[in-house]
C-alpha cells in the first residue's frame, strides 16, 4: 500500500483517464485517423504511467528532509520503504517506460519519437536533482511534463497517420490538443507556485530557492494573480469563439472551470496561511481535472 501511495496512485489514475478520453472519446468519435492499435495505445498509456510514477518516486527521494517538515504524514521514504528500494523501483519503472516507448516508436516506423520518452525520463530526474532548486525553472519543467499528457497522444497517434487526404482534419485535431496542453501548463504552473507558498517552511529550512523565499509571500501572490489572468482571459475567448452556440459546453466551462479560476484569483490575494494555500492548490487540481476531461466533449462541438 505504501508503494502505491509513493507513486501517487490517484494522480496516475487521472492520467490514465485523460489518455483514455483523448483516444476513445475524442479521436475515435470524430473519425480521426490514428496509428496505434488498441493494444499499442494501452502500452503507450502504461509507458507514460510508469514514467509518471518514477517521477513521483525520485522527487520524494530528493525531498526527504523537506517533506519531514512540510508533510511528515506523507513522507513514505524511510517509513516502510527504504531509500534503496525506492531508487530501485524508480529505475525499474524508468526502464519499463522508456523500453515501451522505444518499442512503440519503432513499431510505427518513427524511431526518433523514442527520444520523447528518454527526454521525459531525464527531465524528471534533472527536475528533482537540480531544477527545483532554481527559481521558477522547476515549476516550469514539471508543468511542461503535465502539459505533455495532452499532446503526446497527438504526436504518437495522429502525426504518423497524416496524408494529403486527411491533413486538414488531423491538423485541426492536433491544434485542439495544443490548446488543452496550453491550459494544463498554465494551471499546473499556478499550482506549483501555490505549493511553493504552502511548503515555504520546509524549503527555507533546507536552503530551498523558491519564489516565496526570494520575494516573500505577498509579492508572490501578486505574481500568481497576474499569471492566473492569462488562462482566464484565454478561457473566456475560447468560450466566445468556439463554444458560444453550444449551451451545455458553455455552462460546463463557466461553472466547473471559469468560476473556480475566478474564485482562486480572488482568494490568492489574501492567502497567508499554509491551510489557505493547501485549499487553493486543491481548487486548481479540480480545475485541471474538469478542464482535461472536457476534451471528451469536443466530439459534440465539432459535429
Amino acid at each position: 500500500m505504501k508503494f502505491l501511495k509513493l507513486t501517487r496512485l490517484g494522480n496516475l489514475v487521472f492520467m490514465a483517464v485523460c489518455l483514455g478520453i483523448i483516444r476513445y472519446a475524442f479521436f475515435k468519435p470524430i473519425n480521426a485517423t490514428t496509428t496505434l492499435s488498441d493494444f499499442q495505445y494501452t502500452l503507450f498509456t502504461i509507458s507514460i504511467l510508469c514514467l509518471g510514477a518514477a517521477g513521483y518516486i525520485i522527487n520524494d527521494l530528493y525531498d526527504i528532509e523537506t517533506d519531514k517538515i512540510n508533510k511528515p504524514e506523507k513522507n513514505y521514504i524511510g517509513k516502510g520503504i527504504s531509500e534503496k528500494s525506492g531508487f530501485n523501483l524508480f529505475l525499474v519503472l524508468n526502464i519499463i517506460g522508456v523500453g515501451i516507448g522505444f518499442y512503440l516508436a519503432n513499431a510505427i516506423s518513427q524511431p526518433a519519437f523514442s527520444a520523447l520518452f528518454i527526454i521525459s525520463s531525464a527531465l524528471l530526474y534533472i527536475y528533482s536533482a537540480y531544477l527545483k532548486n532554481i527559481i521558477l525553472f522547476g515549476n516550469i519543467a514539471v508543468s511542461l511534463l503535465v502539459a505533455s499528457i495532452a499532446v503526446l497522444p497527438g504526436i504518437f497517434d495522429l502525426l504518423p497517420a497524416i496524408n494529403s487526404y486527411n491533413q486538414t482534419q488531423q491538423a485541426a485535431v492536433f491544434s485542439i490538443l495544443l490548446d488543452y496542453s496550453f491550459f494544463a501548463f498554465f494551471i499546473n504552473l499556478l499550482r506549483e507556485m501555490v505549493k511553493d507558498q504552502e511548503d515555504i517552511k520546509g524549503d527555507y529550512n533546507t536552503d530551498g530557492n523558491t519564489l516565496p523565499i526570494i520575494l516573500g509571500c505577498k509579492r508572490t501572490n501578486l505574481i500568481i494573480f497576474a499569471l492566473g489572468l492569462i488562462p482566464l482571459i484565454v478561457l473566456i475567448y475560447y468560450i466566445y469563439t468556439y463554444l458560444f452556440e453550444n449551451t451545455p459546453a458553455v455552462l460546463y466551462t463557466l461553472f466547473l472551470i471559469v468560476a473556480p479560476v475566478l474564485f482562486f484569483l480572488v482568494q490568492i490575494l489574501s492567502a497567508k496561511q499554509k491551510k489557505d494555500f493547501s485549499r487553493l492548490s486543491k481548487i486548481l487540481k479540480i480545475v485541471l481535472f474538469f478542464g482535461l476531461i472536457s476534451i471528451g466533449f469536443q466530439q459534440f462541438i465539432l459535429n
